[in-house]
């Protein structure tokens, strides 16, 4: 990986711990305390700053393109502030914002959706395209949210949640082709 096409910044004695199977796109930034996972994929164009807090993304984890990822500081009532986690297997589609919430293993968030602080979004969760998590709100285990602010519309089913865990397989697969394109 040519290191003039991506940023990665150490940032107050942290350093960014990316998996050697990860794929990182040029244009990404991955600055400080941030730990990427095996086969996870950073898009192109992405930020994932871990200046003030961590971010943890685990196996198989996509974040397509023009995403941001923070964290929040720690302050006054909350002395740990909060940190960004990402479950194994989970879709994070093109211009999402995530700052200070959790995603566990194969939560779903739509293009351009906003996923604010103390939020999570449990497994099978999908937060639908253009939509707004306010601070504080938990998508369960198939919910389907939607909106600015989200509400929950319905749950999803079966075949729906099947087809998001496809989506994590293909994007796997989609990296490995693109990891080959970017080095060769």
């Amino acid at each position: 990986m040519d290191e003039a096409l991506n940023t990665i910044i150490p940032f107050q004695g942290k350093t960014p711990k990316i998996d050697p199977s990860a794929f990182i796109a040029p244009g990404a930034r991955i600055i400080g305390d941030v730990e990427i996972g095996p086969n996870s994929s950073i898009w192109y164009n992405c930020v994932l700053r871990g200046d003030v807090n961590a971010i943890r993304i685990g196996a198989r984890t996509n974040v397509q393109d023009g995403t941001v990822i923070h964290c929040d500081s720690p302050k006054p009532g909350n002395p740990a502030g909060l940190p960004t986690i990402i479950g194994d297997d989970v879709l994070i589609g093109h211009m999402v914002m995530l700052h200070g919430s959790i995603l566990h293993d194969r939560a779903f968030v739509g293009l351009s959706s906003t996923v604010m602080d103390g939020c999570t979004i449990e497994s099978d969760g999908m937060l639908a395209a253009g939509a707004l998590l306010s601070p504080g709100k938990i998508i369960r285990a198939g919910e389907l949210w939607i909106g600015r602010p989200a509400k929950m519309l319905r749950i999803l089913s079966a075949e729906e949640i099947a087809a998001n865990q496809l989506g994590a397989a293909h994007y796997a697969h989609l990296a490995a082709l693109h990891a080959e394109a970017v080095s060769g």
